[in-house]
């Protein structure tokens, strides 16, 4: 996606082509969706739903769905147990898990609940695990407080001075979750276009109009910028300013090649500071183990290796003020996260403070992931999911983890803010 402020080709901008309500423009679609990973693709599944004969298109740049956030995660179903009561992320998270396990029961899709401990290995950490247990309570979720012994009766290998079980947690195949949402909302009627690149965005009092790097032009009466790694920069093809900048964060796993070492999910107790678990371990629904991920910065929005590099992408994160201001702020905690990306043997010594039986050899690197992690100018990091309208636009700019657990609710919220738009137009119309 290249940024630039060039108009759509092919259009006069009000001539009234074809008659009728809705038409009235030679619009394509109803709702232009950018971007097919799990968020995208369950907006217009809802779409769908919600309105039935609403004209939806997802546009795609990739040749398949969720290719990168998505499909490229640890696969937890997450309970919500870490976030802020009342917060978007808490209500959406534990809404959202009991719905996508009804959903993979329903159509087929590997998954299972398998519950996960948090453990603390440090006294430092005891408090922090005790406000885990105030706020899992004060979100309605189940929470059991462990000792030693009891952590071993659920997961004999991991050792630690305390713990908590949380039994809503599981996993499943969110790449198979995505791509039935886009079978499901094709059926209904939706297009789900992949290879369609958007380059530029003409947005008028009329609607929007996107042109693909193929050429092709599309007309919709509203858009949806679902667009994850690219979220800001197709924000700002509308000529939106978002007010924050996506930083890309690389999480890089490794694949236990002793599985019968953990049972299911172990988690260290999160530093609060940071929107990051840390490094932990995830039974997945194939039965292998992965283990991580850290997070280090990216040097392209979709930089799965320290080998992939993007000059203008780089130069587009280094001269965001809040970059820099993360940098001074939390270097200490970047610098430890390098160290583990650069030294296997300090990843394995990271581990071991939860599995004490694992060695060097027993950690094989995997497959690595990319989070879009919105940055505001003064270097916060966005924590909450962070929704934006405008006229005729909703941007979604913010909705890393746990946007694959939560994304059935926040498909229809983001669904029921684009049929918003069109009710306005079709009231400012009247």
């Amino acid at each position: 996606m290249e940024d630039g402020s060039a108009h759509a080709e092919g259009h006069d901008g009000g001539q009234d082509q074809q008659g009728g309500h809705g038409r009235r423009y030679g619009y394509d679609c109803d709702v232009l969706v950018i971007g097919g990973g799990i968020v995208g693709l369950s907006t217009a599944y809802a779409l769908t739903r919600a309105a039935p004969g609403t004209r939806v298109t997802v546009l795609e740049k990739e040749p398949g769905p969720a290719r990168h956030q998505t499909g490229h995660n640890s696969g937890v179903i997450h309970s919500g147990v870490y976030y802020r009561p009342g917060s978007l992320k808490a209500r959406y998270a534990i809404k959202g898990a009991a719905e996508l396990v009804k959903f993979c029961a329903e159509y087929g899709i590997a998954h299972e609940v398998t519950g996960k401990l948090i453990v603390a290995t440090g006294r430092d950490e005891l408090p922090r695990l005790h406000a885990l247990v105030q706020r899992g309570r004060e979100n309605g979720i189940p929470v059991r407080e462990l000792g030693p012994a009891q952590i071993m009766e659920y997961e004999p290998e991991v050792r630690g001075l305390a713990a908590i079980h949380v039994g809503t947690t599981g996993v499943c195949d969110f790449g198979a979750v995505a791509a039935r949402l886009a079978n499901s909302a094709q059926a209904s009627g939706a297009s789900v276009r992949y290879g369609a690149e958007v380059t530029v965005i003409d947005r008028r009092a009329w609607g929007v109009a996107v042109r693909t790097a193929s050429g092709e032009v599309v007309r919709a009466r509203a858009l949806v910028n679902c667009a994850g790694l690219q979220c800001d920069r197709v924000a700002r093809l509308t000529g939106d300013d978002p007010g924050m900048r996506i930083v890309p964060f690389r999480g890089e796993y490794y694949e236990l090649a002793r599985p019968g070492l953990v049972r299911g999910l172990v988690y260290p107790v999160p530093d609060p500071a940071f929107p990051f678990l840390g490094v932990h371990l995830t039974r997945g629904v194939d039965g292998g183990v992965h283990v991580g991920p850290n997070a280090v910065p990216a040097l392209a929005r979709e930089g799965y290796s320290w080998s992939a590099v993007r000059p203008r992408e780089l130069a587009g994160t280094l001269g965001w003020p809040g970059s820099w201001r993360i940098a001074r702020r939390h270097w200490r905690y970047g610098a430890g996260e390098l160290r583990r990306s650069l030294s296997k043997r300090a990843f394995a010594t990271a581990v071991r403070r939860l599995l004490p039986a694992v060695t060097d050899a027993d950690l094989r690197p995997a497959t690595a992931g990319v989070r879009a992690q919105a940055v505001l100018r003064d270097g916060t990091l966005a924590d909450d999911f962070l929704i934006q309208e405008s006229p005729r636009t909703v941007h979604v700019l913010n909705a890393p983890s746990p946007a694959a657990t939560a994304s059935l609710p926040i498909g229809r919220e983001v669904a029921r803010r684009a049929l918003r738009l069109l009710r306005d137009a079709d009231g400012d119309r009247t």
